[in-house]
Parts: C-alpha cells; sequence; structure tokens
C-alpha cells in the first residue's frame, strides 16, 4: 500500500491543553481509527529556533519525543486538518512510503503489550 510516514517532532513537557502533545496526537490517532503509531523518545536535539533539547538524568521533561505514523493520503489529510484547526504548534514531516503487513497474525505468540488505549476495569 502507498502512503506516507508522518512524523511530529514535539518535547515530553510541551502540552496541548492538559495533555502532552504526545498524549493529544495518540488520542487523535486513536479516535480516527489509525492503526498505530510509535514514540521514540531521543535523549537530545536542537529544535527549529535552534534550541537545545536534552533529557537529564534529574529532568526529562525536556526529551525530544517522535510520534511516527505509516497513514493513507486520506488518514494523513484528516489527522493534519485536525492539528491545524486544533492550532496545535508542533513540527512535522511527512514522506511517501510503501507500506504493508508481512507473514500470519498469530495472537498465541504475542506476548500481552500495555497500551496507553486499554480501559481500565476498576
Amino acid at each position: 500500500m502507498n502512503g506516507f510516514q508522518l512524523t511530529f517532532y514535539t518535547e515530553q513537557n510541551k502540552r496541548h491543553g492538559h495533555r502532552t502533545i504526545c498524549e493529544w496526537l495518540l488520542h487523535e490517532v486513536k479516535e480516527l481509527g489509525i492503526g498505530g503509531a510509535t514514540v521514540i523518545s531521543g535523549s537530545e536535539g536542537v529544535g527549529h529556533a535552534g534550541a537545545h533539547h536534552a533529557a537529564h538524568m534529574l529532568r526529562l521533561n525536556d526529551q525530544p519525543l517522535q510520534i511516527i505514523l505509516a497513514v493513507t493520503e486520506e488518514e494523513a489529510q484528516r489527522l493534519l486538518d485536525i492539528v491545524r484547526a486544533e492550532r496545535v504548534h508542533v513540527f512535522y514531516t511527512r514522506s511517501p512510503i510503501e507500506f504493508g503487513l508481512l507473514g500470519e497474525d498469530d495472537p498465541q505468540h504475542h506476548p500481552k503489550k500495555f497500551s496507553v488505549f486499554r480501559k481500565r476495569t476498576h
């Protein structure tokens, strides 16, 4: 399948409303029914304004993050439209890619995974 890799770049402490930008983006991804996203934490980076961002042993709130998605053209457009409409200040890249799923899905051989979307059963 052809589509796009969307990568959003932010820092752990950046917020949109009461959520971090990362949490907010993951919520919007789920709401749109997009198949998944990967969050990668970086040790350091330089932002678009030239500021140095780094994770320190005692302070991780300035840690650079990437939120990476493989999406169709329609999914990419819908997500970017939501980010624009919400006026979220975040840098992104959009690159054309080919993506797909290989192999068989055998649930017996997949360990249980933690999900930020799992519902609590209290």
